[in-house]
């Protein structure tokens, strides 16, 4: 019975030292299961369920984009996806739109909160935003910079395609993992110690076949390896 109660301990200890570490994924995921925004256009719909799945996994990333480029205060986006369990699409489509009506983020939020239960459509709709205006297509192009910055790919719907030609076929919507430039997975950094320190050969830094004479900090001796 001893050993019994000890494993009990040990193993309630492990469960809650790992729920400590992906608390905010479970809380993400467990909040938007049967999630459904109801914007009134099943592209954003789709697309928003999507950022919850990449909120949930890259919260930093996430949360960088909504302070950088809809400038929401970063304890508020903080609050809404870890206090609050809102799902990251319901914290981007609130920031977004609040961007396309020039009003804080924090206003729609509140707005949101008093009546969720209506949907985005009728709350956006509410706000003077319907389907198929200027200003609801304004918020439905604003998704493709956002993935782009990501390095997440999206497909455009007509409308979409019309604005963005281009897209998926060059520079912009590439597939693959997203990298630390465009906001997803952090690349791991080399660490200084490495590659050794010394100064750079006399052919300079953008010079090829100049030599750099260094003493690296692991060896201790004389590095002679191409700059």
């Amino acid at each position: 019975m001893h050993t019994y109660a000890k494993l009990k301990r040990r193993l309630l200890a492990l469960a809650l030292a790992f729920s400590g570490l992906v608390g905010f994924n479970a809380s993400a995921q467990d909040f938007t299961v049967g999630w459904n925004p109801r914007s009134g256009d099943v592209w954003v719909d789709t697309w928003l369920g999507d950022m919850n799945r990449y909120g949930g996994r890259y919260p930093e990333p996430f949360i960088d984009e909504m302070v950088r480029y809809h400038n929401a205060p970063r304890a508020l986006v903080v609050d809404l996806l870890q206090t609050r369990h809102w799902a990251p699409g319901d914290v981007y489509y609130a920031c977004a739109l609040a961007s396309v009506l020039g009003r804080p983020c924090r206003y729609v939020v509140d707005v949101y909160e008093a009546d969720r239960g209506q949907g985005w459509g009728v709350i956006a709709q509410r706000m003077g935003i319907k389907p198929g205006s200027a200003e609801f297509h304004r918020l439905k192009k604003g998704f493709v910079p956002t993935y782009d910055r990501w390095a997440r790919p999206i497909e455009l719907d007509a409308d979409l395609r019309r604005d963005f030609p281009n897209h998926g076929k060059g520079q912009h919507g590439g597939k693959g993992k997203a990298s630390a430039s465009g906001g997803g997975k952090p690349a791991k950094a080399t660490p200084a110690s490495a590659s050794g320190k010394g100064k750079q050969g006399s052919g300079g830094p953008n010079t090829k076949g100049g030599k750099g004479a260094g003493r690296g900090q692991n060896s201790g001796k004389k590095g002679n390896g191409k700059g």
